[in-house]
């Protein structure tokens, strides 16, 4: 398609992309259902074996539900979103940054252009393999917390030897347990934060304040890397997942596994005192009796 239209034929990917992104975008109004209660295409039995799992899933409020501007207030009084905000900051900027680089890896290995782009595909299909089986493993343990903490370590170690690494096998090498490192957490922190804020407008605004802060780290990403890759960007990249991502999930865990203990213990049971039950129902994941996934 080069020179179609006056354009070249890398312009046209962005293009088309955009074109079906906008168009999908459009169609996504009449196609995505608010709530499953609402879902024409299903019937009965199955809006209430859906609604069924989302309560199992800790997200008892999946039906419709009143916009209230506390529910806004209640997610910026959270420290559960900034502590998120932190997490995925970790998990992004790394994803930014490792499709920057890849590229100029597989190319050193004597690759050219379009074999270099296909030299990359490999550390993301073990990344994708990866993230399949966390999120198998994170779905049926409850252990959100715990798998970030045992991943974020690969990431660590493979950015590690990025900074030493001076042959380009090695560097490729590394590149895996980067890839390994990251993938499966983006998915599986997102999951964890829906987890643990309940209400429909709350986790609305959590998730888009912690996804929002995210892709801003890409700003960072496109910045530590001028030029080759160099020492500068790998040591920013190891900082960002071990202390954002590592740190910040066991700090997360630690938090909630100790307001989890509090509340078994009834140590929050007075924050019910005075309130009707139409407030409790507003109290989403304040209520002593909604337990955190850890």
């Amino acid at each position: 398609m080069g020179g179609l239209r006056g354009h070249n034929a890398w312009s046209w990917i962005f293009i088309l992309e955009g074109v079906l992104t906008v168009l999908i975008g459009i169609a996504s109004f009449w196609m995505v259902q608010n709530f499953p209660d609402d879902a024409d295409f299903l019937s009965a039995k199955d809006k209430a074996r859906v609604l069924y799992r989302l309560k199992m899933d800790k997200q008892a409020s999946a039906g419709p539900e009143e916009f209230d501007s506390i529910f806004v207030k209640q997610a910026f009084k959270d420290y559960k979103m900034y502590l998120a905000m932190v997490i995925y900051m970790g998990c992004d900027m790394s994803l930014y940054a490792f499709a920057l680089f890849l590229p100029s890896i597989t190319k050193d290995m004597g690759y050219d252009t379009n074999k270099a782009q296909l030299m990359t595909v490999p550390p993301y299909f073990v990344a994708a393999l990866l993230t399949v089986l966390v999120g198998y493993v994170a779905d049926r343990s409850g252990q959100r917390g715990l798998c970030n903490i045992c991943i974020a370590p690969i990431g660590v170690i493979g950015f590690g030897i990025l900074l030493r690494a001076e042959t380009p096998g090695v560097k490729y090498f590394a590149c895996f347990l980067g890839a390994m490192g990251i993938y499966p957490c983006i998915s599986n922190t997102i999951s964890w934060i829906a987890n643990n804020v309940e209400g429909v407008y709350k986790r609305g605004v959590v998730l888009g304040m912690v996804i929002g802060w995210g892709n801003l780290n890409g700003i960072v990403s496109s910045n530590i890397f001028q030029g080759e890759p160099g020492k500068r960007g790998y040591i920013v990249l190891v900082v960002y997942l071990g202390v954002c991502l590592f740190g910040g999930s066991i700090a997360m865990r630690m938090l909630l596994s100790r307001e989890n203990k509090l509340r078994r213990k009834g140590g929050r049971d007075y924050w019910l005192r005075g309130k009707t039950e139409e407030d409790i129902a507003k109290m989403g994941d304040r209520r002593p009796d909604f337990l955190y996934t850890l």
